[in-house]
């Protein structure tokens, strides 16, 4: 009994007998107003311990020799997917011309309707029966070698089709003008698909892998000339003055995406003034800045965020910039972390403890501050009335 008794004296909240309590108007305001702060902070915990948290951090890009997927959607309502190609080139003097691996191009009309949809470089049409360069039989195990009318490099050097007697032209720099008297031209219908395409639009879309180096990448009428960089405004004689480079950027991103990121170009559109009849070189320049993303379950997802600025330089003195839309993109030496944290379970009961806790505490103060104030104004008054 002595034991009990002890530990009865130890109890730090004594209990005053409901006879003396004395229940007020303020109070039980008071008591309605700290019970809804406390739902309400209660649920707003609840929603932080539910919903993980990303914290930022600064550091220096160390990586080197990387290379990096830019993803692109673009569609040009004015050019036809025959006069636009996708080029790249960065500062270490990698160069790619009339990229076509990876690249899917959308025929679509005046409307934005698809006409059709095709990777780029397939669908030239199969060579069904073996044919000799030089004519006469061929022998048992000889397989067909298209002539490149003169633009091969070797003896040896074969073009079994349009496409390939045009690269044989290019790197010679000689014009492409007797479409008419090329023999894989005219079996493939190439001149009657460039004017079955005329006044159509391109949809593009895919990737390109680059370097992770400053660099440009970009879709230009025409065909690049390896020797010379320049474009050849080789097809129906168009002239550069002609071309519509009107475009929308559906899609752009610079590596794989993640949770919260912002693509400033996504749906950005921009329409060539067309009453001074002159096109030119859209350029975007855009800042990379490295980041990488740490999900709760600890998994990276190392990715990029972007910044641009965008320019129109009109196709006018000399010499002219050829007509396109031109991406200049070079890398921030900063790396950006983000890193999901969720709060602890004993984290969230301290805090759940420090709300209800604190909220009773400032209650009581504030309903103490009230009771007694309004006692002491009541007794001034009685003495006021007695005297």
């Amino acid at each position: 009994m002595e034991l009990w008794s002890k530990l009865r004296n130890l109890d730090a909240y004594p209990k005053v007998n409901e006879d003396f309590y004395s229940r007020t108007l303020s109070g039980g305001l008071i008591t309605i107003l700290s019970s809804l702060a406390i739902l309400l902070l209660f649920f707003s915990e609840i929603r932080l311990y539910l919903y993980s948290a990303t914290e930022s951090k600064l550091t220096v890009d160390t990586s080197r020799g990387e290379r990096l997927h830019i993803n692109f959607d673009v569609t040009f309502p004015a050019l036809p997917c025959s006069l636009v190609a996708v080029d790249t080139m960065d500062v270490s003097g990698e160069q790619h011309y009339d990229i076509k691996h990876d690249i899917i191009k959308k025929r679509i009309d005046h409307l934005g309707n698809v006409i059709e949809s095709r990777k780029d470089g397939v669908g030239a049409p199969k060579i069904e029966r073996p044919l000799q360069k030089h004519g006469g039989r061929l022998d048992h195990n000889e397989v067909y070698c298209g002539s490149c009318y003169g633009s091969e490099e070797s003896d040896d050097q074969c073009c079994n089709s349009c496409e390939e007697v045009r690269d044989a032209y290019r790197k010679k720099g000689w014009a492409f003008t007797n479409v008419e008297l090329i023999d894989q031209c005219k079996r493939e219908g190439f001149v009657q698909r460039l004017k079955d395409e005329q006044g159509e639009g391109c949809n593009i879309h895919g990737f390109v892998n680059v370097n992770k180096v400053a660099g440009n990448f970009h879709f230009a009428p025409g065909k690049s000339l390896e020797q010379s960089f320049n474009f050849l405004q080789d097809l129906l004689n168009l002239q550069p003055e002609s071309y519509n480079i009107s475009h929308k950027i559906n899609k752009l991103s610079f590596g794989e995406e993640f949770p919260g990121v912002v693509n400033p170009l996504d749906g950005v559109e921009w329409t060539q003034d067309n009453s001074n009849g002159l096109t030119g070189m859209y350029q975007y320049f855009v800042k990379v800045v490295p980041t990488i993303y740490t999900d709760i379950r600890g998994r990276k997802i190392h990715s990029n965020q972007f910044s641009v600025t965008e320019h129109f330089r009109e196709a006018i003195g000399y010499p002219r910039p050829p007509p396109g839309v031109y991406f200049f993109y070079e890398f921030s030496p900063i790396k950006v972390d983000f890193t999901e944290e969720n709060t602890s379970l004993l984290h969230f009961l301290t805090n759940i403890c420090a709300i209800v806790g604190g909220i009773f505490t400032v209650a009581g103060i504030v309903d103490s501050f009230v009771y007694h104030g309004h006692r002491a104004i009541k007794k001034k008054m009685e003495l006021g009335k007695l005297g």
